[in-house]
C-alpha cells in the first residue's frame, strides 16, 4: 500500500486511542497514569466542562494526552464520540453509568466502568457479547478490589459459605465535625447513607436500611472502627451462588454513623423541595455543595483501609480466606489514596484489555477476572508496582 498522506499513515500503524469519561479527582487520576504506563497510545480526557478538560490536560503535561468537550447526558453526542475510540473509561455519575454500557455496546467498543449505577449491568451481557465487547463494570475499589479479592478466593474453594467486606476512605486521623474528609463525589456520599444496602442472609437477598447493622471493629494498623452496611455488592449478588452470608461494610471513625443519622433525620437528605424566602430549594443538593465545600480538605492527607474475608470448604475441611489492603496519600504525587486505589485500578484493568491480556467478552465483572489465576496476578502486580499492596492469608478454621 502506498503512503501518500498522514492519515495512511495512521492507518498502517495506528495508535490505540482511549476515551476517558470525567476529569473529576478519579478520571484525571487514571488518565494521568494510563498515558504514562502507555506512552505508544493516544489518550483523550471528556468533560462536560470544556474548562476542566483542558485544566485536567495541562496538569498532566503529556504529549499523548489531548481533551474532548462532551456531554454524556446527550445519547446521540456520547455514540457519535464513542466510535473514534477503541476503548472507554468511565468515571460518570450513577444515572449515567448503564447508558454509557449501553451506548458502548452499541457502538462495539469495550468500556472500563466505574460508577455507582444503580441498575445491573449483567442483563446486557447478551448484548455485549454479540457486539463482541468487553464491558469490567463497577471496576473501581469497592466494587472493583474487593469483588477481585473475592474471586480469588471462591476460585481456592469448592463451597463458599460467608463473604464479609469491610472498607472505608477516611482521613488519617479524625477531622471534626464529622470525623470524615470527602475524596469522592459527595452525591455518591449522600447515596451511601440513604439507599437501601441490599446483602444476603440466609442464602437469600435482603434490603437492609442504610447505616444499619452497626458494629466496631479493630482494624489492624487503623485502630477501632465502627461499621455499617452498605450497598457495594453489585455483580457479587447476582454472580456468587449458594452462599449463606454475603454483606460489605463502610468503615468510619467511632461516632461518625449518630452524626449522619441525626442529618438524615433533620432532613438534609431530603429530595423533596422546600421554599426558602421565595427561593425552592432541594435539601439534597445544598447538602452536596456543602459536604464538598466544607470536608473537602485537600490538605488531610486520607487512608484507604479494606478487609476481605472469604470462607467456604476445600476438600472438606473449613477455610478462610482474608485479604487486607492499607494504602496511604502519596506526598510525591499528590494522588490520594481513594484516587489511588479507584483509578489505577480502573486504568490497569483498561491496560490489560488493550494488550489482549484480558479477552473475555460480554459484561465481565470483576469477580470473574479474580477467578482467573492468570488474570488476578497480573492484576495484583500491577497494583504492587504502584506502592498498592495486598497482603492475603489462609486459615484453617
Amino acid at each position: 500500500m502506498l503512503v501518500k498522506s498522514f492519515n495512511d499513515f495512521r492507518l498502517l500503524f495506528r495508535l490505540m486511542r482511549v476515551l476517558i469519561i470525567g476529569c473529576g479527582r478519579m478520571g484525571s487520576v487514571a488518565a494521568e497514569d494510563l498515558s504514562l504506563r502507555m506512552d505508544a497510545a493516544e489518550v483523550v480526557v471528556a468533560d462536560k466542562n470544556l474548562e476542566v478538560a483542558k485544566e485536567t490536560v495541562r496538569k498532566i503535561g503529556r504529549s499523548n494526552v489531548s481533551w474532548l468537550q462532551l456531554d454524556a447526558a446527550n445519547q446521540k453526542e456520547l455514540v457519535g464520540s464513542l466510535k473514534d475510540f477503541d476503548l472507554t473509561l468511565g468515571f460518570l455519575p450513577p444515572k449515567l453509568g448503564f447508558r454509557l454500557v449501553e451506548a458502548c455496546i452499541q457502538t462495539g467498543k469495550s468500556l472500563v466502568d466505574v460508577s455507582y449505577m444503580p441498575e445491573n449491568p449483567l442483563v446486557l451481557h447478551e448484548k455485549a457479547v454479540d457486539a463482541n465487547v468487553t464491558i469490567i463494570p463497577s471496576c473501581g475499589l469497592a466494587p472493583g478490589i474487593s469483588n477481585i479479592l473475592v474471586g480469588h478466593a471462591i476460585a481456592e474453594l469448592d463451597k463458599v459459605e460467608r463473604v464479609h467486606i469491610l472498607v472505608g476512605g477516611l482521613p488519617e486521623k479524625p477531622v471534626p465535625p464529622l470525623g470524615y474528609t470527602i475524596t469522592w463525589s459527595p452525591n455518591s456520599l449522600i447515596d451511601e447513607y440513604t439507599f437501601k444496602a441490599r446483602i444476603i442472609k440466609s442464602g437469600q437477598i435482603v434490603e437492609v436500611e442504610a447505616l444499619s447493622g452497626l458494629e466496631e471493629v479493630d482494624f489492624p494498623g487503623i485502630g477501632r472502627l465502627e461499621a455499617f452496611y452498605t450497598d457495594g455488592l453489585r455483580t457479587l449478588l447476582y454472580t456468587i451462588r449458594g452462599v449463606d452470608e454475603m454483606w460489605e461494610k463502610t468503615l468510619r471513625y467511632p461516632g461518625h454513623v449518630d452524626k449522619i443519622k441525626l442529618l438524615r433525620d433533620l432532613g438534609f437528605f431530603d429530595d423533596e423541595k422546600i421554599a426558602v424566602d421565595g427561593v425552592s430549594l432541594q435539601p439534597r443538593r445544598l447538602t452536596a455543595r456543602l459536604f464538598e465545600k466544607m470536608l473537602h480538605k485537600s490538605n488531610v492527607r486520607d487512608v484507604v483501609a479494606l478487609k476481605v474475608e472469604v470462607y467456604g470448604l476445600k476438600n472438606g475441611g473449613k477455610i478462610r480466606h482474608t485479604y487486607t489492603l492499607i494504602d496511604y496519600y502519596d506526598e510525591k504525587s499528590g494522588v490520594t489514596a481513594m484516587a489511588r486505589t479507584t483509578a489505577y485500578t480502573a486504568s490497569i484493568v483498561a491496560q490489560l484489555i488493550l494488550k489482549g491480556s484480558i479477552s473475555l467478552k460480554g459484561v465481565v465483572p470483576p469477580e470473574r477476572l479474580g477467578m482467573d489465576k492468570g488474570i488476578y496476578q497480573q492484576i495484583m502486580a500491577e497494583l504492587e508496582k504502584r506502592g498498592i499492596k495486598v497482603a492475603a492469608e489462609t486459615c484453617v478454621e
